[in-house]
């Protein structure tokens, strides 16, 4: 297991060009695109729960609509003209409606872990260049210094953090990551209690990319309704592979 989640957290270091601002440093001027995530959130509203729980029977029914949305996401070529929170969404949207497009390609299936090099196969397209889902998320997110998007990209399995049943946008963001990031501290993804922290293993997979300002502990309690105690020692939960699928 530990291996496999190495490889989860280092897959595809190549960030292939793509513009990836700091997003703590990149102001929003010149802001010169605005992409239209419309057909996502609408396919978002109907296909998953407020629980996060994901109909993909109903995404399968629905094929046309979001394979129209992929090859408008994949016509799109991010440069530095667009702002960051406009990149952030972009990225986000791309990477968690791609997840589910992985998904459909080999349903029905019990957990993405069972197909063959989720996050290592160059199977999304952004213009002319190819690209993975573990591209994705560690070349070219991680690399924008915003710890949120690890509670906004979705894995399609029961322990990742939900997906959002709407679509992330340029001017929403901030509130949506700060929305998603405190549902998921506070969810039952992790145990909390003042002498007491088994928190969620992406805690421990990207650690380093929540220690900027301080501990882990010191994040968490950014977030979380019940404080824990400076120097708790932490453990962390068994990871719940299988398919974020709605019954």
């Amino acid at each position: 297991m530990f291996a496999s989640c190495n490889l989860i957290s280092s897959a595809g270091f190549n960030s292939k060009g793509l513009p990836t601002p700091d997003a703590n440093l990149e102001s929003e001027s010149g802001q010169a695109v605005q992409i239209d995530h419309g057909i996502w959130n609408s396919l978002l509203q109907k296909h998953v729960r407020e629980s996060g729980m994901v109909d993909y029977k109903g995404f399968k029914n629905d094929r046309a609509r979001l394979d129209k949305y992929l090859k408008m996401l994949s016509a799109q070529e991010p440069s530095e003209d667009w702002g960051t929170n406009e990149l952030l969404a972009y990225y986000i949207n791309l990477y968690n409606a791609y997840t589910v497009d992985l998904i459909l390609k080999n349903y029905p299936v019990k957990s993405i872990k069972d197909i063959d090099g989720p996050w290592t196969k160059e199977f999304i397209k952004i213009g002319d260049t190819e690209i993975s889902l573990g591209g994705i998320e560690n070349s070219v997110l991680r690399k924008m210094n915003e710890p949120r998007i690890h509670f906004a990209i979705n894995c399609a399995s029961i322990s990742c953090p939900k997906l959002l049943n709407e679509a992330y946008t340029a001017n929403k963001i901030e509130e949506q990551l700060e929305k998603v990031t405190k549902e998921f501290v506070n969810s039952n993804k992790n145990e909390i209690s003042a002498n007491s922290a088994k928190l969620s293993s992406i805690f421990d997979w990207y650690k380093k990319d929540f220690k900027d300002n301080g501990t882990v502990i010191d994040y968490i309690n950014q977030y979380s309704n019940t404080k824990i105690n400076s120097g708790t020692s932490t453990t962390y939960k068994d990871y719940n592979w299988n398919l974020n699928e709605a019954k």
